[in-house]
């Protein structure tokens, strides 16, 4: 019984970190099997929501150029709302378009789950257990962040572009008559939505770097005054050359920043020592 037990002991068990590892290390080219095999994935349900999508255009359609019809009454201009297309196939190319889009926020939830299974071979046991959460916030964000476009920042934009049109000049004047063409005001919406989805990722992502100890919060709050210039700036680049819309833009852009301070604080890799006592010194430079 005692050699037994010996024996026993003289095996050499695994380490904690390989039992807590995702599987063997897969070669180059089974990554590329794996990436391919996660494309396909994403392509097919994207094809399968844009053509669920494309079965209810007009019902999309009114939804997306509500904003707009809003704006145009409120501006007080001529006739009902209207938009025209230029060529025999405008108004089919832009309701695909905008069904892509539709298409790809039905598809958003497989598409993140399909990005996380494809990166989670690489990771911990411990970590996987993140999967629902990272597809569930992922998409929530996302979705969140289109919403917030059609909700807040179309309203300001739009009434922005139609406040020149009318009649100039009182009686006997000319009346401007605003001729937007379908196509590019479904391309310009859906920029925006696009946008402001993959801004409100921000947290999210900036989550993700802490976790892997790419960044803590002590330097994400250092970071925090050149991340107010670059929101402006991608709020000038994004929005109408009006202060106004800037502000919806760059605003919730700082604000998200802000929890993703917060995020990193609970959640990631708290910072060396050496790291803290170089922001204390970094403050104290500032304040002198």
């Amino acid at each position: 019984m005692s050699e037994a037990k010996a024996k026993a002991a003289s095996i050499p068990k695994p380490p904690v970190e390989l039992e807590d590892e995702g599987g063997p290390p897969m070669t180059f080219w089974e990554h590329l099997d794996e990436l391919r095999k996660r494309l396909t994935a994403c392509v097919v349900v994207l094809i399968i929501g844009t053509f669920g999508a494309y079965a209810i255009k007009e019902r999309l359609f009114t939804l997306l150029t509500q904003p707009f019809s809003v704006a145009w009454k409120s501006q007080g201009l001529a006739g009902g709302p209207t938009m025209h297309f230029g060529t025999p196939a405008g108004s089919i190319i832009a309701y695909v378009k905008l069904s892509m889009v539709a298409g790809l926020v039905f598809a958003a939830p497989i598409i993140f789950y399909q990005l996380w299974s494809f990166v989670a071979p690489g990771l911990y046991a411990r970590e996987k257990r993140f999967v629902i959460p990272f597809v569930l916030l992922s998409t929530l964000l996302f979705a969140g962040g289109g919403f917030f476009a059609w909700r807040a920042a179309f309203p300001f934009t739009f009434d922005f572009f139609l406040e020149t049109a009318g009649n100039v000049g009182g009686e006997g004047g000319i009346t401007i008559q605003p001729t937007v063409m379908m196509d590019a005001y479904i391309d310009f919406a859906l920029q925006m939505i696009v946008a402001f989805g993959v801004m409100f990722e921000l947290p999210l992502f900036i989550l993700f770097l802490s976790l892997a100890g790419i960044v803590n919060y002590l330097q994400l709050i250092s970071f925090g005054r050149w991340f107010v210039l670059i929101a402006f700036i991608a709020a000038a680049v994004f929005t109408p050359p009006d202060m106004t819309s800037q502000i919806v833009m760059a605003v919730p852009m700082i604000g998200l920043y802000g929890i993703s301070i917060i995020l990193a604080f609970v959640f990631g890799k708290k910072p060396t020592e050496a790291q803290r006592e170089a922001y204390r010194n970094k403050k104290k430079k500032a304040s002198a």
